[in-house]
């Protein structure tokens, strides 16, 4: 067996590119078979290569609150006006609303394009959502923050703290279930059976995260190091003019009146001073490895895969716009660069190598 494909985990960063590039295809269609497709892929990539720690249970957290962001978008399709245009199915009497409103309808006619129309946006976030958890669920969240660049160390710390609540709290739930299924508890109806679930679910998830943030403070995280006043001065203008040729770029980008010498070049040239005022002030925090994480070819191929599902997604948006927005009086279809985008990413988790066991954790109660 090759060094690639020995069971080891894959770079966190490398499955978040990935995700991130089947939610840019996904944000640039509206097609439910496109979408399926997406999150097809991202729950057979979750299946074949998510690991046995807790943060591998919480994809099916994020699949059924993709299934209620649907629900929720066609229900207030229903409520706040299903519109008039089309085959109604349903003609609810619409309740008037004073003038302040004005512009907003509730109820009225349901009509089957309104609810197609709300369905379909409700999955293109649901698809987003999908993947995102598909990230979650397969990228190790402490590795990533590893990951983190010396000068983002405090934020990289609250964005990973946030992004593992949900497996933490799917954990939570396992643990707490496991031990109450080892006791003889008496019944006390569902109201008191939700109160004796919850309470410990949210208990042990509040200590976890007390004892993650208690850890990462005993180990330095965050730990400013000296430097100079001249050095703050010179970190602080980087940074400062950064932001403003960003800002400016964008601006004249968005402008199609400005010189365009103040578009494209002034946010490169922007985006790289802010580097260069990054690795500046990450020069100030003080952090050592004791395992540092190496890219292989697994990696890039993984995160190649994403750039390459992204760009078609965007392809198949700007040159084939009834495949990306279908018409809601009309069965979808799919085209071959749907198709191809869907086997490229499949492809990408294939090439991921196989992660590692770890030995099965005795659960007390």
């Amino acid at each position: 067996m090759s060094r690639g494909r020995l069971a080891r985990d894959l770079h966190p960063v490398a499955w978040w590119l990935w995700a991130i590039g089947l939610a840019v295809a996904a944000s640039a269609t509206t097609n439910p078979l496109s979408l399926l497709l997406l999150v097809g892929v991202a729950a057979l990539a979750v299946g074949l290569r998510r690991s046995d720690q807790p943060w591998g249970a919480s994809f099916r957290l994020y699949v059924w609150l993709g299934v209620a962001i649907v629900v929720i978008r066609v229900v207030f399709r229903v409520v706040f006006g299903g519109g008039s245009n089309g085959t109604v199915l349903l003609d609810l009497p619409a309740v008037p609303l004073p003038e302040a409103a004005a512009g907003i309808v509730l109820l009225g006619p349901v009509t089957l394009e309104s609810l197609l129309a709300g369905a379909y946006e409700g999955l293109r976030l649901a698809t987003i959502v999908i993947c995102v958890g598909a990230a979650n669920s397969l990228a190790n969240p402490k590795r990533l923050l590893r990951s983190v660049p010396p000068a983002l160390y405090e934020v990289g710390t609250a964005l990973v703290v946030a992004v593992s609540v949900l497996p933490q709290l799917a954990d939570s739930v396992q643990r707490v279930r496991a031990a109450q299924s080892l006791r003889a508890a008496p019944a006390t109806g569902r109201v008191g059976s939700m109160r004796r679930f919850l309470v410990p679910v949210l208990e042990d998830a509040l200590e976890r995260s007390l004892a993650l943030a208690a850890g990462m403070d005993t180990r330095g995280y965050g730990r400013s190091g000296d430097a100079s006043p001249a050095r703050r001065r010179v970190t602080g203008a980087l940074m400062l003019t950064g932001l403003c040729g960003v800002c400016v770029g964008v601006y004249a980008g968005l402008d199609q009146e400005a010189p365009r010498w103040l578009a494209t070049p002034m946010l490169l040239l922007g985006v790289a001073v802010a580097v260069l005022g990054t690795v500046s002030a990450g020069r100030r925090v003080e952090r050592s490895r004791y395992r540092p994480d190496r890219w292989r070819t697994p990696e890039l191929l993984v995160v190649a895969a994403g750039v390459v599902v992204a760009v078609l997604g965007q392809w198949v948006a700007r040159h084939q716009p009834l495949v990306a927005l279908p018409r809601l009086d009309a069965v979808p279809t799919v085209s071959l660069a749907v198709l191809l985008g869907a086997g490229v990413a499949l492809l990408g988790a294939v090439a991921s190598p196989p992660t590692r066991v770890t030995a099965p954790r005795v659960v007390t109660a």
